[in-house]
């Protein structure tokens, strides 16, 4: 079974659990039910398709008839209303229908909403998802130790780290990993920088956390290396042969060798600036509110796929050519022909990705693992994929790439090498800052001390960073803007965290306690109908969001809560109801949507505030 086929079955098992007991399925039912008492016919549950009603007209449910017009034999229209009147008949929360060409629309009335409300949504349970004994690994950031992080990772790891606690929301058993960058040549560009230009510089006597020190020098070898390259062509040579031939680039390709050979120099050299990189990351991470269940290092797994590689020769699913180098054809797959190992022996990164593969699922025994991974390795991870299938690796048809799309900024394109990255470090900075000055601005820390003003401008410009780069479909490309997301009033996170706020403001001058007796009002209004309904489809959307690997489902999602949570505070009285029962039952739709928009934050990795 693929991947996705049983991420689809699981979901749509779970999620009839909560329409067991729905409206929605007992519409289903009552419309089959009503097609075999009008029409003389059985139709399949799966051919009655239920959809929101389009906010111009009546209704809140909306059913298509067109499916059902070949066993009636009339038309769209008089097909809806015959069925309308049947369930209308038969289904006591419909209060109303009309019908629009094959669209039959479905009124329901304010008692079925403030009985879900009452019985649903206020229970303690609301949202929650057994576990379904299955074991997930979702591998994300995966950092190059020769530089800090910049703007691509902050959207890897956020990314990441919400898919996986979406998962685990629904019931999977979640393992974090981390497939750690930690060798290579780029690791030795920055090694032998620091030896030839560093006198001796430490995180402690420059007062750079170690993984900007470290990516300094990565810099410092890009110009000079490129000085040599010019010098080299102003005596003769062609770019191609001064690019090779520059004593630089030689110099970091014997350090590599050494590396590999064991060289105790340049081994302890290396566990030196990595560990200088390790303590910079943490730092980072921690500012990110990510974290890791288990770590990988490229190091210690580069080696692991060789004895795959002879597996595969045995089974003759790889093939040798003359120079020894090992290949496989996955021409048949649209693919190309690929190398998996060198004519010396040596290893090429599908080697090491095959080996780690093997590792993990030894490890862990999981039969399905995703690899956040930005869109421009998705050919690596189709051959990844699809050699070992060949090599039967009954796991493997749990594998997926969750392929995203890159960040940009107004300025362009980042580039590592020339410096021209936006540091992570500096970008949440940056983001703190601004949210201080806005919050300043509208003069909403009043009664605030200090620590408490710190905590919340932190909070205020991490939300707006996660939720800018969370709200976009992963596998689009997006245009970051700083100033953008920081708006208390737009499509971002400091509006959902205000609309938090607010209403815990509201609960407080209450005193409410989420425990008191619920309350029946007479009615309810359509601001009131229009909150309860999209605060029932929680579940469904943490079941979307799962389906799809798509924080964006559940980001946007959230944002139509505060939406209409605003409409609802400002159309009517909460604490000044004259009804007993009007006041308490608004106080009750308050709390659950607070509950609703935290715990959705939370999935996606932001906090939201108790007050601002």
């Amino acid at each position: 079974m693929l991947f996705f086929d049983f991420i689809i079955r699981e979901i749509e098992l779970l999620r009839n659990i909560y329409m067991a007991n729905s409206i929605q399925h007992t519409l289903v039912e009552q419309t089959v039910a009503a097609v075999k008492a009008l029409y003389g016919a059985d139709i399949p549950e799966t051919q009655i398709a239920l959809q929101e009603t389009r906010k111009e007209f009546e209704g809140q449910i909306t059913i298509v008839t067109f499916p059902v017009t070949r066993f009636s034999k009339k038309s769209p229209e008089q097909t809806g209303t015959e069925i309308g009147g049947y369930l209308q008949q038969n289904i006591d929360a419909i209060s109303a229908f009309n019908v629009i060409k094959g669209f039959l629309n479905i009124s329901l009335s304010d008692s079925y909403w403030i009985s879900l409300l009452n019985e649903t949504i206020v229970a303690a349970d609301f949202g929650k998802f057994p576990s379904n004994g299955k074991k997930l690994m979702v591998e994300y950031s995966s950092p190059n130790t020769n530089k800090p992080l910049h703007l691509g990772h902050i959207r890897n790891n956020l990314l990441g780290y919400s898919v996986a606690e979406i998962l685990k929301a629904y019931g999977y058993d979640i393992i974090k990993a981390n497939l750690v960058n930690d060798r290579g040549i780029h690791i030795c560009k920055s090694m032998l920088a620091w030896q030839k230009f560093g006198n001796g510089e430490t995180p402690e006597s420059s007062g750079l956390k170690g993984d900007h020190l470290v990516g300094k020098y990565y810099v410092v070898f890009d110009k000079e290396y490129k000085k040599e390259i010019e010098a080299l062509k102003a005596e003769g040579q062609s770019e191609d042969d001064a690019k090779k031939n520059a004593p630089l680039m030689k110099e970091a390709q014997e350090m590599l060798r050494q590396w590999e050979a064991g060289d105790e120099a340049v081994i302890s050299l290396w566990k030196t600036m990595n560990e200088w990189v390790y303590a910079g990351f943490a730092k980072t991470y921690k500012q990110l509110g990510v974290d890791f269940d288990k770590y990988y290092y490229e190091s210690n797994t580069y080696l692991l796929g060789k004895d795959i590689i002879q597996e595969g020769l045995d089974s003759g699913v790889f093939f040798k050519k003359e120079d020894n180098s090992v290949w496989i054809d996955l021409t048949d797959e649209g693919l190309d022909q690929k190398l998996v190992l060198r004519g010396d022996g040596t290893s090429v990164y599908i080697t090491q990705d095959l080996g780690t593969a093997q590792l993990k699922f030894d490890e862990f025994g999981m039969n399905e693992s995703i690899y956040v991974v930005g869109n421009e390795q998705d050919y690596h991870f189709k051959v990844l994929f699809s050699i070992l299938k060949k090599l039967g690796k009954s796991w493997a048809e749990g594998l997926f790439h969750l392929s995203y799309g890159m960040v940009d900024l107004p300025s362009g394109k980042m580039k590592s090498r020339e410096g021209t990255v936006v540091d992570a470090d500096d970008l949440m900075a940056e983001m703190i800052d601004t949210a201080q000055s806005r919050t300043e601005e509208l003069g909403k820390t009043d009664g605030f001390s200090e620590e408490e003003k710190s905590e919340l401008y932190n909070t205020i410009g991490m939300g707006a960073l996660k939720y800018f780069l969370l709200k976009v479909d992963p596998k689009k490309r997006l245009l970051f803007d700083p100033s953008e997301s920081v708006d208390f009033q737009g499509h971002t996170g400091p509006f959902i965290q205000y609309t938090h706020a607010r209403i815990k403001s509201v609960l407080r001058k209450a005193d409410f306690n989420t425990s008191a007796t619920v309350a029946i009002p007479a009615s309810i209004s359509s601001y009131e109908r229009d909150l309860i309904q999209t605060l029932g489809e929680f579940p469904n959307v943490i079941a979307a969001s799962a389906k799809e690997f798509s924080p964006a489902q559940l980001a946007n999602y959230v944002y139509e809560i505060a939406k209409l949570y605003n409409k609802f505070y400002h159309e009517e009285t909460i604490l000044k109801a004259e009804d007993a029962d009007v006041k308490t039952f608004r106080l009750h739709l308050s709390a659950s949507a607070a509950k609703v928009i935290a715990e959705s934050m939370r999935l996606l990795g932001i906090q939201v505030p108790e007050r601002m």
